[in-house]
């Protein structure tokens, strides 16, 4: 892990780079405000993260040291929200915490990782 940066921050991290990439892409569409944060609202929740860990899983697009960093978070992860469902609320945060990692170790691998998941929609 980079620095002094455990799983959970980079998670913390990797939700708020993963928020901005969502809202930059709702930049580029026109529309009221409201409707633009309920589009990314929906983008950020952890189901949609943990389907598009899925996506990058089940395309085979994901490294070893990538998944690592997806065990070691989704591992670290706690039980979530009370609505909803552990296994998703983990997978999200190991979304996150592979986001958070290659924000900060390798960015062009994030974008291109970023870019794969917008091809897929």
């Amino acid at each position: 892990m980079p620095g002094e940066l455990g799983p959970l921050q980079l998670a913390w991290l990797g939700d708020a780079v993963w928020e901005l990439h969502q809202r930059l892409r709702r930049c580029r569409q026109p529309g009221r405000s409201a409707d633009l944060h309920r589009a990314v609202v929906s983008d950020v929740r952890a189901d949609a993260q943990s389907a598009a860990l899925e996506s990058l899983e089940q395309r085979g697009l994901l490294s070893d040291e990538e998944l690592e960093l997806v065990r070691r978070g989704r591992n670290r992860a706690g039980r979530g929200p009370r609505k909803g469902e552990a296994g998703v609320y983990g997978r999200a945060t190991g979304f996150e915490t592979m986001v958070g990692w290659l924000f900060l170790q390798n960015p062009s691998r994030l974008a291109q990782l970023l870019a794969e998941l917008e091809d897929a929609d």
